[in-house]
C-alpha cells in the first residue's frame, strides 16, 4: 500500500534475510509433502509437521522488528522448531512416509538453516 491510502510504510526488512527465504521454501516443500500423506496423518504428523516449519519461518519475521534481544530470543525457538520438524522427520521415516532421500534433504536442510539462524543470532550481539 502507498502513504496516499493512509498506511505508513512498514518495514519488512526480514524478507531480504535469506534464513526467511529458505525457511519460507522449507515450509512450501513441507506442504507439498504432508498433501500426498494419508489422511489419517491429517490431523497429527501432517499438522504438526506443518506447523513447526511455519513457525521457523514467522518467528524469524516477528522477531525482526523486535529489540535484538528479543530478535536474539525468537531466532532461539525458531531453532527449536527446526528440532521439532527434524524429529517429525525420523518419524515419517519410521512411518514409511518419507523415502530415505527425502528424509536426508529435509535434515540437511533443516541443519543448513539452524546453522544460518545460529549465525544470525551471533551478529545481534
Amino acid at each position: 500500500m502507498s502513504q496516499e491510502s493512509g498506511v505508513k510504510n512498514v518495514d519488512f526488512n526480514f524478507k531480504s534475510l535469506q534464513v526467511y527465504q529458505r525457511s519460507r521454501k522449507l515450509s512450501r516443500k513441507v506442504y507439498q509433502l504432508t498433501e500426498t500423506w494419508p489422511k489419517e496423518f491429517v490431523y497429527d504428523i501432517s499438522s504438526q509437521f506443518r506447523r513447526a516449519a511455519i513457525s521457523i519461518l514467522l518467528n524469524i519475521a516477528e522477531g525482526s522488528g523486535r529489540s535484538k534481544s528479543d530478535f536474539s530470543r525468537y531466532i532461539v525457538i525458531a531453532k527449536g522448531s527446526c528440532k521439532e520438524c527434524a524429529a517429525i522427520v525420523d518419524l515419517a521415516q519410521d512411518l514409511e512416509l518419507l523415502l530415505e532421500g527425502e528424509a536426508v534433504l529435509l535434515r540437511n536442510e533443516l541443519l543448513e538453516i539452524a546453522m544460518m539462524l545460529e549465525g544470525l543470532k551471533k551478529s545481534l550481539k
